[in-house]
């Protein structure tokens, strides 16, 4: 089964624009589960635009099914993760100021890097999972990190989607082939949406989980969040 994990992140931008509690992130979170989501994913950046530190502390207190937390492995966000203990950190090179993630990461350039903090991480008990794209000696040297995941950079597929299927999910299978002979585990995130995401899980072997936050929380504003992680659930299945 691949699982579904719901980014809050914009739900945290909507609370912060006017301070307060509303919406309740906590709430949400326990909603997401509730209406069937496996798992919950937040991204805190350096700046708390959206998620803050104390939100994954908080998180980690009631989050029943799966934490998976994002982020560049910072000395904040490394102290962070290992005292809150997420049940996965998806390693991302964001630089401090990204809007939003915008590449995988060069695991050549940043082998030793990378695998010191993984070592930390599965020292922790915590599933460690890098951010990729689809070159396969990317994921060979993801595999010689020590990492147990990789999740795909998805960003490419879908903006091919709408005008060349075949030819969008093409570096997504090659690089399975890849990955599976690596061992590797396989998740995959970003822009994937109610269009795009079905044929996504049908040609990728093996999928593990799918992260989708900023076209599920907007598809919630016309169908209602419970409707709308159902619709998402569906696109999970063989259609």
């Amino acid at each position: 089964m691949t699982k579904l994990s719901v980014n809050i992140n914009k739900v945290a931008t909507i609370r912060n624009a006017r301070g307060g509690n509303i919406p309740d992130l906590i709430q949400v979170a326990l909603d997401c589960e509730r209406f069937g989501a496996h798992g919950i994913t937040v991204h805190p950046r350096p700046d708390e635009r959206h998620i803050r530190y104390n939100d994954v502390r908080e998180l980690r207190k009631v989050v029943k099914t799966e934490l998976n937390v994002e982020g560049y492995p910072s000395k904040e966000f490394m102290d962070l993760v290992l005292s809150v203990k997420p049940d996965q950190v998806t390693l991302v090179p964001d630089a401090p100021d990204a809007i939003t993630s915008n590449a995988g990461w060069d695991t050549v350039k940043n082998a030793g890097f990378l695998k010191e903090i993984i070592t930390d991480l599965k020292k922790a008990g915590i599933r460690p999972s890098i951010f990729i794209d689809t070159n396969p000696v990317n994921i060979f040297h993801a595999m010689q990190t020590g990492t147990q995941r990789i999740e795909y950079y998805t960003e490419p597929y879908a903006l091919l989607f709408s005008t060349n299927q075949e030819a969008a999910i093409l570096p997504f299978t090659e690089a399975t082939k890849v990955a599976l002979q690596c061992g590797l585990e396989l998740n995959a995130g970003h822009d994937l949406n109610l269009q795009n995401l079905n044929f996504f899980f049908r040609r990728i072997a093996g999928l593990k989980e799918v992260s989708i936050g900023h076209a599920l929380i907007s598809d919630a504003l016309y169908f209602g969040l419970e409707n709308t992680i159902q619709m998402y659930l569906s696109k999970l299945m063989i259609q």
